[in-house]
């Protein structure tokens, strides 16, 4: 997979400093995954789409283009998209059969170190809930582990006018595992932060491929025929030895640092 070069970044308008806000979102539905983005190359990211200078259209070989990032997935994996009540698509997680997690932008000051406050308060946000904290270094400085029925695992990375924020979600017999599956991808992400001068922790929108969003509609439109029962559509890869049909798993996860460690234990 090849890689941009780094380009000075011109300077934009500065963002102000407050806080954004995260609507609660419903039921995740499982979506299959295309085969010519099961792909995770090493590489020294996460990328800002101005890495790739005037190739721009480049970053999205071998990744699933989200609109504010690209992620490459792990082989064999599926994908949960996550909705807000009105619908709209606010995260994507990327499951395999260690766990899940997600890859998720934030508007950020153009000096960075955003990451470290916003570390801070889902330590104090797990802790408050009875959970058992860690914090450790990471390749990108620190994690935020949370413990309780599951293991949950908070990873950032700082960068210009952007800050990731990665979520793990495994058991403790599969999170080690689960983390270095969401390291790989994070090493060769792309951001696309765009221009537009947002509030600071602003969540950079999710843009859902067509085939992703018509499977969507389509999934929608059958929940509402089955008189809103939940449905669930099978990926290519739960079918059991028997032939049958097994249904993906459905969590709910919201924005809060204890629901998503209570979501990996059921």
């Amino acid at each position: 997979m090849a890689f941009g070069r780094r380009k000075s970044k011109e300077q934009p308008v500065d963002e102000p400093e407050v806080a954004g806000t995260h609507r609660k979102p419903e039921e995740p539905v499982a979506v299959p995954v295309a085969d010519d983005v099961l792909v995770a190359d090493d590489g020294d990211g996460p990328f800002d789409i101005e890495d790739f200078d005037e190739d721009a259209a480049g970053a999205a070989e071998g990744r699933l283009d989200l609109g504010s990032v690209l992620v490459p997935l792990p082989a064999g994996a599926q994908l949960q998209v996550e909705l807000t009540e009105t619908g709209v698509p606010s995260a994507v997680w990327v499951v395999t059969p260690n766990g899940r997690f997600t890859i998720a932008a934030y508007a950020a000051p153009k000096t960075g170190g955003l990451w470290r406050e916003v570390a801070g308060e889902l330590a104090e946000s797990l802790r408050s809930d009875g959970a058992t904290v860690t914090i450790q270094d990471g390749r990108w400085g620190r994690e935020v582990v949370g413990a309780a029925t599951g293991v949950v695992r908070f990873i950032g990375v700082d960068g210009y006018r952007w800050m990731i924020r990665c979520v793990v979600n495994g058991s403790s017999e599969t999170i080690d595992a689960l983390t270095e599956e969401a390291r790989e991808a994070l090493l060769d992400t792309v951001i696309r932060r765009g221009d537009t001068p947002l509030p600071v922790r602003t969540p950079l929108p999710v843009e859902l491929p067509e085939p992703m969003a018509s499977q969507l509609r389509d999934a929608a439109a059958a929940q509402g025929a089955a008189g809103g029962q939940p449905v669930t559509e099978p990926a290519p890869d739960t079918v059991s030895e028997e032939g049958e049909q097994t249904p993906t798993e459905r969590r709910s996860a919201s924005g809060s640092a204890m629901q998503q460690l209570r979501s990996t234990g059921g």
